[in-house]
């Protein structure tokens, strides 16, 4: 039964991907080749190639196996053709089989380290960007997150959103800096957010107590507090429910869009809010703002890896001339959707900073006079 099932699998997997089956393709070819022409031309040389071209896709024991195959097969025909050259091709045939097979071997370690650091990575980013609900109370929620180290789930750029007593609130921020130091950072802010968010009274007091945490944290790293390499810029909102308005902290971070009548603009703060960490160096003025926001309007909060995209001629990403070509009435996953497809047209897929997106939209009828 394990025989047969592992039998199973694979002709499942090669009927996903018709390219596994090119080393056993090119024996049968180099084969008949060699069967079909005149004992002068030595195709059988050329079978070498195949135990070469397995240990790119198949496993140790197919490897071995067609390896085997291939010099079974030419020492066979060395012994009825009685040629030493033949000899020869099928101890080579062999040689580049084993050496095949290991190559086999260490290509599978790697691909196995490489799923275990995909899944710590996806564990990772499901622990530290906890899953935001598509819906809370009149509202439509949707994220988009690209990180741009390879194979990365999680970088320095974050978000979190909480369903609180004071209603929806939003974070979405950018670590200085990338790596593993960019994580840790954002794991501290978030975990201060998702506690101080049901708490704290207004946005100002929730900016102040994630500076604390975040400078507990840098102090913990590096002694010191007051570490001006060390911060985050970040934008706080709040939405009340069945309200006719938000409100917005923004700290030193772009602003956000606001999609009012099915015209964008952007949400320039009058008066700039120190980033998370360089309150003691900037000051403690945290300035809100209110604007109103009701049925049919949309929010959308971004990192500066958005802003920050380059086209090949170095021209960067223009998002408000984009957001003013958007048609009205988009929920916010196609919003995101169609901002990272444009992301990707502008780079011409090279991506190379963090990417973090928040889209709200209020979907509820409008609260009563």
């Amino acid at each position: 039964m394990r025989v047969l099932g592992a039998g199973t699998k694979r002709v499942a997997a090669w009927r996903r991907d018709p390219v596994l089956l090119a080393p056993a393709v090119l024996t049968v070819v180099i084969g008949l080749a060699a069967i079909l022409t005149p004992p002068q031309i030595p195709f059988t040389r050329l079978l070498v190639v195949a135990p070469a071209l397995a240990a790119s896709l198949w496993r140790v024991r197919g490897t071995l196996l067609l390896g085997g195959v291939c010099a079974l097969a030419v020492l066979a025909y060395a012994v009825l053709d009685g040629g030493q050259e033949s000899m020869f091709t099928a101890g080579a045939i062999a040689a580049v089989g084993l050496a095949a097979a290991y190559a086999s071997h260490l290509r599978t370690q790697r691909e196995r380290t490489l799923s275990e650091v995909e899944a710590v990575a996806n564990t990772t980013q499901e622990v530290l960007l906890r899953p935001v609900a598509r819906h809370v109370a009149h509202l439509e929620i949707a994220t988009l997150y690209l990180a741009a180290a390879p194979h990365a789930k999680v970088g320095g750029d974050f978000y979190a959103a909480a369903d609180t007593p004071f209603g929806l609130r939003l974070l979405l921020g950018d670590v200085r800096g990338k790596g593993l130091p960019a994580v840790g950072v954002a794991a501290a802010l978030l975990g201060s957010f998702h506690e101080v968010a049901y708490e704290a009274r207004g946005l100002a007091e929730v900016a102040e107590r994630l500076d604390t945490s975040m400078g507990r944290y840098c102090r913990s790293r590096t002694g010191s507090r007051a570490d001006a390499e060390e911060f985050a810029t970040a934008i706080l909102v709040e939405i009340p429910r069945g309200g006719t308005h938000l409100s917005f902290l923004n700290c030193g971070h772009p602003p956000a869009l606001l999609f009012h009548e099915d015209a964008p603009r952007s949400l320039d703060p009058p008066a700039a809010s120190p980033p998370i960490n360089l309150a003691e160096i900037l000051g403690t003025t945290y300035t809100v703002e209110r604007v109103p926001f009701g049925p049919g309007d949309t929010l959308l909060l971004y990192t500066d890896g958005v802003t920050e995209t380059r086209a090949p001629g170095g021209a960067f990403f223009p998002l408000e001339r984009w957001a003013g070509g958007v048609p009205a009435g988009f929920m916010p996953q196609e919003l995101l959707r169609r901002l990272h497809r444009a992301l990707l047209t502008q780079s011409r897929g090279k991506l190379d900073d963090d990417i973090a997106c928040l889209a709200v939209r209020y979907e509820g009828p409008a609260p009563p006079a």
